[in-house]
């Protein structure tokens, strides 16, 4: 097995471990998602057909929120301890340190985001067919939040008032996954094909596996200087 396979199997299952030390940071993500989904039926009242059309929506915004939660624990603690100082001076390449944070952040803010939205979706009455639709437009789209989140994260490391930064920096990247992610689901209710949705969302997620990673490894670099 190769270092860099060493490297970032090593690397996120410390994440891992770390998470589990403090599983109310991945709680708060989970929490903050299910109680968001869960207030707008109250308000909107029980008509099913209001609730169905508005589901998609409510659900990835809800997603997308509860995502950046986690955004500035990616690099945050690393940075206060010294450890991402080391990491940065390891013979191992600043990308692969920036793709393997993004990916632990998904596996921890994003991942269960999907394995909840079925779940979700019931709420809102919507039909058996329509939620493989819904939770897969969130495995394609909730890796491309952690990526160019990843970016922001690294851009306002250290920076006074980051969180609010942060979200000034990420929420405008956001907006095409957010209208291709749920658009998937209007199309199907619509009767219409996905496909042309999910070849988008797969479009953002290529580009951005691309560009994010020395996007984030340039703003770690500059932000240790």
């Amino acid at each position: 097995m190769s270092a860099a396979v060493n490297f970032t199997l090593h690397l996120i299952a410390r994440d891992l471990k770390l998470a589990l030390r403090r599983p109310g940071d991945v709680l708060n993500v989970l929490f903050f998602f299910v109680v968001v989904v869960s207030l707008f039926p109250l308000s909107l009242g029980a008509e099913p057909t209001l609730l169905r059309q508005l589901a998609p929506a409510i659900v990835w915004v809800s997603a997308l929120l509860a995502s950046m939660l986690g955004l500035q624990r990616m690099f945050g603690p690393d940075h206060e301890d010294g450890t991402l100082e080391q990491m940065l001076l390891s013979p191992h390449s600043p990308v692969l340190l920036a793709l393997t944070k993004a990916l632990s952040h998904w596996l921890l803010a994003g991942l269960p985001l999907v394995l909840l939205s079925p779940l979700m979706g019931l709420q809102y009455d919507l039909p058996a067919d329509a939620l493989p639709v819904l939770a897969l437009s969130l495995l394609i789209g909730t890796p491309v939040l952690s990526l160019m989140g990843g970016v922001g994260a690294a851009l306002t490391l250290g920076a006074r008032g980051g969180g609010v930064l942060l979200g000034l920096l990420v929420l405008p990247l956001f907006i095409p996954v957010l209208i291709f992610g749920s658009g998937a689901s209007y199309a199907h209710a619509a009767g219409l094909a996905v496909q042309g949705h999910v070849s988008i969302l797969l479009a953002c997620l290529l580009l951005t596996l691309c560009f994010a990673p020395w996007a984030t490894a340039l703003a770690l670099k500059v932000a240790m200087e």
